[in-house]
């Protein structure tokens, strides 16, 4: 799922279509895209999350953990989410009608093996979210948990591959890990280098399964930009 942040999700550029269900009033939602242009949440069109309400609901650990596992997984049951969420199969039920009321989620009776099952699929796939002075508070503290609760689960990610990762094939453990360095650039210079690292990153998210190569698993990414200096010194 994307959710660039400046955004985050299954496409972040992590596990974010086109329109919700009904949201609660004065909840944002996806809305209708301009002829010929990409859905509005889709990968090509990401959605501009700004309703504190709208990222509040997304921002429960559990919420994050469902939403994603959806996007990159596909299709699925309270039952089949609960196992991800560590939740009972009720309390995962609940958490996916509260993202359902903010167009992450609906139903997606087409892909249900019979009539008793209930499958949900992700409906928002990509957002971003811009921390910009012009915020309003609640937005600024709304979006910051999201944020934080994204990073604390990439974070988990990294811990689990971490303990287990004498259990990886060769390739693997010699493909992933971790990079650290510096550079030495202007606001504008940051801005571009950014858009050019998710440039290369886009063709490789793959959400539809028909697009990826044979062999191809998810593999999280967390791309950090910040100022290795003092606000003092910018001015």
């Amino acid at each position: 799922m994307a959710d660039q942040l400046e955004g985050t999700g299954p496409g972040t550029p992590e596990p974010g279509a086109a329109g919700p269900g009904t949201p609660e009033p004065g909840a944002a939602g996806p809305g209708t895209p301009e002829p010929g242009a990409a859905e509005l949440g889709t990968l090509g069109n990401p959605l501009k999350l700004t309703d504190p309400r709208m990222m509040r609901a997304l921002a429960h650990p559990a919420r994050i953990a469902i939403w994603t596992h959806l996007g990159l997984r596909g299709p699925a049951t309270a039952t089949e989410c609960a196992a991800v969420a560590g939740l009972s199969p009720s309390a995962c039920s609940y958490h996916l009608r509260t993202l359902a009321r903010y167009g992450f989620v609906d139903e997606d009776r087409a892909s249900a093996a019979d009539g008793r099952e209930r499958p949900w699929r992700a409906r928002l796939l990509a957002f971003t979210m811009n921390d910009s002075p012009g915020q309003s508070a609640a937005e600024s503290v709304a979006s910051q948990l999201l944020v934080e609760n994204i990073r604390a689960a990439a974070e988990e990610t990294r811990l689990r591959y971490l303990d287990r990762k004498s259990e990886y094939p060769a390739d693997w453990q010699a493909a992933a890990g971790e990079a650290f360095s510096v550079a030495h650039v202007t606001a504008a210079e940051l801005k571009k280098l950014r858009e050019q690292v998710l440039e290369v990153m886009i063709p490789y998210i793959r959400l539809d399964p028909a697009e990826r190569t044979d062999g191809a698993l998810p593999v999280r990414i967390l791309l950090d930009l910040f100022p290795w200096f003092g606000p003092e010194e910018a001015t």
